[in-house]
């Protein structure tokens, strides 16, 4: 086969085909690491929930029972 273009690198020849290759596996690298980096930092709705405000903690405990109740419907709704 023929050759292509070679360079010396650290006093080595390398093959273009193999600088392409690498090029390509470090951008593909830094940007699946920055896609990871940005979906650890969004917050998941599912089991992330707001701070509740209450006055009390009477009210607190209000606030706290509803959501539960609310869950047990939405799930009930579900299942049927």
């Amino acid at each position: 086969m023929g050759g292509g273009a070679v360079y010396m690198i650290a006093g080595r020849k390398i093959g273009s085909e193999y600088l392409a290759i690498a090029t390509l596996s470090t951008i593909g690298l830094g940007v699946y690491a920055a896609v990871k980096r940005v979906q650890s930092k969004r917050p998941n709705p599912l089991t992330d929930s707001p701070p509740i405000n209450a006055s009390s903690a009477e009210e607190e405990a209000f606030i706290q029972e509803f959501l539960k109740s609310a869950e047990a419907d939405e799930n009930k709704k579900e299942h049927h």
